[in-house]
């Protein structure tokens, strides 16, 4: 029997009669991520753990810890894992060098599994990556975090060779990313998700973009558990909302489906809530009272003054650690900078293992931006230069940088110009129209509707 399942967080399940492939298995019922910011929504059932015990490939789409999860990866020691074929191949190595057994999937080719499954990887811009997976005939489109930058058309041309096309993807109200702002007063800034705008809306352009006829919600299942996070739960989706907004062309499953992949037959398996133990910060080695050393000041300085590009746009850096300020300069413009509010536990691990998107997602670091509008603003852009070109893909320098954006334009063609089109318009539009305002909706939704 072929059939998929989806499970945890972003676990999508293909069988050939057994269990053939599995991706981004992260048990996050029990292994929590974002130094303890995040557990799973729900329950992976003991049955589906197995299954995915029992795959013969584990493939991974990026490094976020609720798709590779530090803690869950020791479990699939001697397991296939499978990876996309990103610049610098950090994943790879860091993984090779830890002795597991790990193969890199060439770009956008087709690679069999079995005779009835095939899958197809496809790397993006941000270091992170969409998996096409046929299984007897049926094309499931693994987004998860991804989008579709860079490649949508290249997917619509293949999705139009099925009758059967089946989005996953991220979606929600969008605390899944840095939402934890206060202004310069210490006033909190309420965040785009209180907006609670209707996810289906979201779910039915990407169906466009990619040219699904189906949608599961996906990659989209997670909970707050930190005491200084936990505030955050207020803005997490709820379950039953993702088909609000939904195209009625689209075909909608609910989360956590069985699909019989030759008769189209699903059924849904409801799994448990997980139940939310609110934790101290202490639990995950976080004291707001430590203080940072010499050292740790050192380090911190050194890991963001090698990227050049933050070096040469923010003026300063700002860490309040244990009730105390900070400052590191940079050669940026003296008065733009941004501060954040950490303990110096995590900031110290994300700043070793180069893995401070983590803080930002986590929900529990304290931001304020000095004269800039966004983290990804202009050519400082702090989630990219910070995140994904130095920390991912180990690109710090502008000479770096520069080879970094050759090899992704390289792989995308034209798509990658169109794309950097796009942005350029979308910051166009974005700074000299107020989001709530009539002319911003009108010029998203021509956007939308010409794409």
């Amino acid at each position: 029997m072929q059939k998929i399942t989806t499970t945890g967080n972003a676990t999508f399940i293909a069988y050939d009669n057994v269990p053939i492939i599995a991706t981004d298995p992260w048990y996050g019922d029990q292994d929590p991520a974002y130094f303890g910011s995040w557990m799973c929504s729900h329950e992976i059932p003991l049955s589906l753990k197995k299954d995915i015990q029992d795959c013969k490939y584990l493939w991974f789409s990026h490094g976020h810890p609720d798709h590779l999860n530090p803690i869950s990866i020791e479990r699939f020691k001697g397991k296939k894992i499978l990876l996309p074929d990103h610049y610098n191949s950090r994943i790879f190595n860091d993984l090779k060098s830890s002795s597991y057994d790990v193969e890199i999937l060439p770009d956008r080719k087709w690679v069999n599994l079995t005779d009835k499954i095939k899958v197809l990887c496809i790397t993006t811009f941000i270091q992170d990556s969409i998996l096409l997976i046929d299984v007897c005939g049926k094309l499931f489109i693994n987004l998860n975090d991804s989008g579709a930058k860079s490649c949508s058309s290249f997917i619509r041309k293949i999705s139009e060779r099925y009758n059967e096309v089946f989005l996953l993807s991220l979606s929600g109200y969008g605390d899944a990313d840095m939402i934890n702002f206060y202004d310069e007063d210490d006033n909190f800034i309420l965040p785009p998700a209180a907006k609670k705008e209707k996810p289906g809306i979201m779910l039915s352009q990407f169906c466009k973009l990619v040219g699904a006829n189906s949608v599961i919600p996906f990659s989209s299942f997670h909970q707050y558990q930190r005491e200084d996070s936990i505030w955050a739960q207020k803005y997490t989706t709820p379950i039953d909302s993702y088909r609000e907004g939904l195209d009625k062309s689209i075909k909608f499953y609910e989360p956590f489906v069985i699909i019989d992949c030759n008769s189209l037959e699903s059924e849904n398996y409801n799994p448990n809530r997980t139940k939310i133990i609110i934790k101290k910060s202490e639990d995950f080695g976080d004291s707001w009272s430590d203080q940072l050393s010499k050292e740790d000041c050192n380090k911190i300085y050194n890991y963001f003054f090698k990227k050049e590009r933050v070096r040469n746009f923010f003026g300063f850096i700002n860490f309040v650690v244990g009730s105390k300020q900070h400052t590191f300069k940079l050669e940026g413009k003296k008065n733009r900078g941004i501060t954040f509010e950490v303990p110096r536990y995590s900031l110290m691990q994300a700043v070793e293992y180069k893995i401070f998107d983590d803080l930002l997602i986590g929900n529990f670091m304290k931001t304020t931006l000095h004269n800039c509008n966004s983290l990804y603003e202009g050519r400082g852009n702090f989630g990219y230069n910070v995140a994904k070109f130095s920390d991912n893909g180990l690109a710090d320098s502008e000479e770096e940088i520069t080879n970094y954006i050759k090899n992704y334009k390289k792989r995308a063609g034209y798509e990658f110009l169109l794309s950097t089109f796009e942005d350029k318009s979308k910051d166009f539009i974005i700074r000299f129209f107020n989001k709530d305002s009539k002319i911003f909706n009108l010029l998203k939704k021509s956007y939308l509707i010409i794409r």
